[in-house]
């Protein structure tokens, strides 16, 4: 495999698989929950979360709702920094918003993603990156409490019947909501309800993959009718 890689679009799902390579391979939840279990040891890629699997790893996979993955191949040696600790389910906040951005790409089929995403992704994801930060002019103290954005996601797929504003997800983690809100844009690249309207959309999808029927995942899902969840599956 030439570096710096190969990006693709990968769905599990509930029959079991086990393989290894003699490449690193990246892996970024999409979509529901893949179940891992890499050199013997257990660990769960959600909406959010993801991993870095090093060459000769030997990994068993299963995903039995379903599961969405961005997966990279490469052999280029920089995601050897990448790999401490080998198992990281959450990946930087930069790499997060690319990798939405990138599997959208595909899906349109736009060449520059293949291109020029692995590379992307190494540097939004390498750690040497999130240290270089430039100091406060003031020297005031800049750090911030970090927002766990997968768990947020959990917490919001057990509401998706309740009516969810920017103050309820900005209470959930301990945010003024302007604060969540500029967040929101600067992590995920979007607005806040825009963003916990594509979770939303994400599920409906992920449950309509699985057979359900299209009234059924709008009840589930808080749309107001089949129709609704039918035109918003479109309009994406």
């Amino acid at each position: 495999m030439d570096s710096p890689g190969s990006l693709s679009l990968r769905r599990y799902g509930p029959s079991p698989g086990s393989h290894s390579h003699g490449h690193f391979q990246v892996l970024l939840g999409l979509a529901g929950q893949l179940e891992l279990e890499i050199d013997g040891r257990g660990m769960r890629v959600p909406v959010g979360g993801g991993c870095v699997i090093v060459p000769g790893a030997h990994h068993d996979f299963e995903a039995r709702g379903g599961s969405l993955c961005l997966v990279l191949d490469s052999s280029d040696m920089g995601w050897t920094r990448c790999t401490v600790p080998t198992l990281q389910t959450a990946p930087p906040p930069p790499a997060l918003a690319l990798a939405r951005y990138l599997a959208s790409a595909l899906q349109q089929g736009r060449p520059l993603a293949q291109a020029h995403g692995p590379a992307l992704l190494l540097e939004a994801w390498s750690p040497s990156l999130l240290s270089l930060q430039a100091p406060s002019p003031l020297g005031l103290d800049t750090r911030r409490r970090t927002i766990d954005w997968p768990a947020l996601r959990r917490w919001a797929g057990q509401r998706w019947h309740q009516p969810l504003s920017v103050a309820d997800m900005a209470e959930q983690v301990h945010l003024s909501p302007s604060q969540f809100t500029a967040r929101c844009r600067e992590e995920q690249g979007q607005g806040a309800m825009a963003w916990l309207r594509s979770q939303r959309l994400e599920h409906a999808r992920l449950l309509r993959s699985g057979g359900m029927a299209v009234a059924e995942v709008a009840r589930r899902t808080g749309y107001r009718s089949p129709s609704a969840l039918t035109a918003a599956l479109r309009r994406d």
